[in-house]
């Protein structure tokens, strides 16, 4: 009997269904009913709902709701600091059954390569990662990343099964500008799905940009620029991830009426905040709690993110309908008891079945060797262009410091909040070396480097001293790239990330332990921010406004330029 012959008969009830779940109650994407009887199914898809059938396995949910496996529509798995095939075991259970991922972190250090081995991996996993073809490598002209890839390194990624379409293209004053290097990979995605990237666009410049064909925005930070974007034909994904956190500003906005137009995504958060917080099983449970209605929260975590991409096999239980499912103890709690990934249970010894996929990007990290000397600033001019960290956010405020020179160099100081801030390539490209200065970590001694330094993971480190600084970014060299802190010429906790300089080939578990030592040592520097290695990662993006600093110096990206 065909696949086909099979779930017919299955649905009909002529045959034993392969697998049922019995005495739940389905929740209606649609209506929001809480639907009785059975959930019949055939391999990987549901093939019977509302109605009562025999299986040759039956899982007893009784007093659960099910609920359609959840869609995560934007992240970058290296932010989670682990392979694909631990990310898989970290947020499956989780309900987490589709993710869609822009792999640019790993494409700013390896290229294509490292497109390709997201595209492998995705093969191998429980989950269904969906991998979108990076669009901006680097993303701007103002960095020096690993590698460069243009529209005729793009091509021929596509067609993969794991595809959807072009990554968020961030690059939006090359889109409103018409760069011919942007325009050429937008018309390879003209009749395709494009994610977006356009931070506080608005007006004529944001009708512009959507009308390239950009359809998603993820990067809305407040509810008068999403519901604008949302009128222009957008659909909005909110965001909460272990920096940026704007479900609290977006949720007003949530409701029956829009939600089949706003989807949830994550797009960098860490092995630590999952097992604190959660994944978007925790958006889900804050939204409820801030008075979305579940209907809304349920329906933009599936239903609306599987038609806002174009996958229409998925987000409703209902016949025909991939086998994604997760048994929750209540909408209001959303605690995973049960989880289906098409159709397997979600297990350890399912996971224990997955082929393995080698690691890729050993011995990426090729800095140059630095001395305390490096992190001088020399300057003729007190007055100082300053990072203005705000908590909770990538967007940065431009501030203007006045900073006196002392032999030569603008020092650090504690007292006024003002770090040294550096970044160092990494790439073997030219061993550029910027300084600046930054407001908002609260330290008063030490240093913090990382080679997790969006998008071209360039080293990037802050600190009260000089000579602490080097310590802890030459030491990155030697574990192949991670986060290092170090005090008083000692380094009081790290994390290797080998792979690419980006993500460890450690279990989640042992991550997660790494970074709760990672805090403790960053708050005995003083550090104040409860996520100080995200954080300082996005200092380095120069499409975020307002200032930035890369390899090349600071930027104001207001004007998308480097200061001189």
């Amino acid at each position: 009997m065909s696949d086909l012959d099979a779930r017919i008969a299955q649905g009909r009830g002529d045959q034993p269904a392969d697998l049922v779940l019995r005495g739940g109650r389905v929740l209606d994407l649609v209506t929001g009913e809480l639907l009785d009887g059975d959930v019949a199914i055939c391999g990987d898809t549901i093939v019977g709902i509302c109605d009562s059938y025999e299986g040759q396995r039956i899982i007893d949910v009784t007093g659960q709701i099910l609920v359609p496996g959840f869609i995560d529509t934007h992240l970058h798995v290296e932010s989670s600091l682990v392979t694909p095939m631990e990310f898989d075991r970290c947020v499956t259970p989780r309900g987490v059954t589709t993710a869609i991922c822009d792999p640019h972190e790993i494409a700013n250090v390896l290229g294509a390569k490292g497109i390709r081995w997201f595209q492998d991996c995705s093969r191998h996993l429980l989950m269904d990662l969906r991998v979108q073809i990076s669009s901006c490598v680097p993303s701007t002209h103002m960095e020096t990343a690993g590698a460069r890839l243009e529209a005729s390194d793009l091509r021929p990624l596509m067609g993969h099964p794991s595809g959807i379409g072009l990554a968020e293209f961030m690059n939006y004053p090359g889109v409103i500008h018409r760069d011919p290097a942007a325009l050429a990979k937008l018309r390879l995605y003209q009749r395709g799905h494009i994610d977006g990237h356009a931070p506080l666009l608005s007006g004529k410049d944001l009708n512009a940009y959507v009308a390239a064909g950009i359809r998603t925005e993820h990067e809305a930070t407040n509810a008068d620029e999403a519901l604008e974007k949302l009128r222009k034909g957008m659909r909005i994904l909110i965001r909460e991830g272990s920096v940026s956190k704007d479900l609290e500003a977006l949720q007003p906005l949530l409701s029956e009426r829009t939600s089949p137009y706003m989807c949830l995504c994550t797009d960098d958060r860490n092995p630590l905040d999952i097992d604190e917080h959660g994944h978007l099983d925790y958006m889900i449970r804050r939204l409820i709690q801030l008075g979305t209605p579940p209907l809304a929260a349920y329906r933009a975590a599936t239903l609306s993110a599987a038609e806002a991409f174009g996958l229409k096999d998925r987000g409703q239980i209902a016949p025909g309908k991939r086998a994604d499912i997760v048994a929750i103890d209540s909408l209001e709690g959303c605690h995973a008891q049960l989880v289906l990934a098409a159709g397997v249970e979600v297990t350890e010894t399912a996971f224990a079945t997955r082929t393995p996929v080698a690691p890729i990007g050993r011995q990426s990290v090729r800095a140059p060797e630095v001395a305390p000397e490096s992190f001088r600033l020399a300057g003729n001019a007190e007055a100082t262009d300053v990072i203005g960290i705000r908590e909770g956010q990538i967007l940065t405020d431009h501030l203007q410091e006045t900073i006196a020179i002392a032999d030569g160099d603008k020092a650090p100081d504690a007292k006024r909040d003002l770090m040294r801030i550096t970044v160092i390539e990494r790439h073997g490209k030219n061993g550029n070396i910027a300084n600046g200065f930054v407001r908002g970590f609260g330290m008063t001694a030490g240093a913090v480097a990382s080679t997790v330094c969006h998008d071209h993971h360039n080293i990037a480190v802050v600190g009260a001293d000089y000579a602490d600084m080097a310590l802890a970014a030459n030491r990155l060299s030697e574990i192949e790239g991670g986060f290092v802190v170090a005090r008083d010429g000692e380094i009081l906790a790290e994390l290797a990330l080998p792979v690419a300089g980006l993500m460890s080939l450690l279990p989640f578990e042992e991550v997660r332990d790494r970074l709760v030592e990672l805090r403790a040592a960053a708050a005995s520097l003083g550090i104040t921010l409860e996520e100080p290695f995200l954080q300082l990662a996005f200092l380095a993006l120069p499409v975020i406004p307002a200032l930035k600093i890369t390899d090349r110096g600071m930027v104001d990206v207001t004007k998308f330029e480097i200061i001189a």
